[in-house]
């Protein structure tokens, strides 16, 4: 059974940092991708960061609002992903979930691979707050 759990959230004030963890397990899939996507009170989901397992070479894609802020990796390794988050504001501001898919698009389209209807297994989501 596929478990994501993610870790790393906190409140900081804005131009502060935060990293966040999202320990997998329980899948073995050749290709498959990995997101990260966040929802504020009232708002709908919606993905921040994605990344490609190394079969697809490990791509990474984001949002507008956190390009040059944000970074995606994986540590494949220890079956961890990750989210650096830079520059906060506070409207990052929100509860953040790890997600996968484990029959991605391809080629990727970027509108696709940032909705939450393409994921598969979800997270619980951790808390992010940011005081300005």
């Amino acid at each position: 059974q596929v478990q994501l759990v993610e870790s790393g959230g906190g409140s900081v004030q804005a131009g502060g940092s935060l990293r966040l963890s999202c320990a997998a397990s329980g899948y073995t899939y050749n290709r498959y991708m990995m997101g990260w996507f966040r929802q504020a009170p009232g708002k709908e989901r919606e993905g921040v960061a994605v990344i490609y397992n190394r079969y697809y070479g490990g791509r990474t894609y984001y949002d507008d609002s956190v390009k040059g802020r944000f970074t995606i990796s994986q540590d494949d390794a220890k079956n961890t992903l990750y989210l650096q988050m830079n520059s906060l504001k506070p409207e990052d501001t929100a509860m953040y979930y790890c997600a996968v898919d484990v029959d991605p698009p391809w080629p990727p389209i970027l509108s696709r691979i940032l909705s939450k209807y393409e994921y598969n297994y979800w997270g619980q989501g951790t808390q992010v707050t940011v005081s300005s």
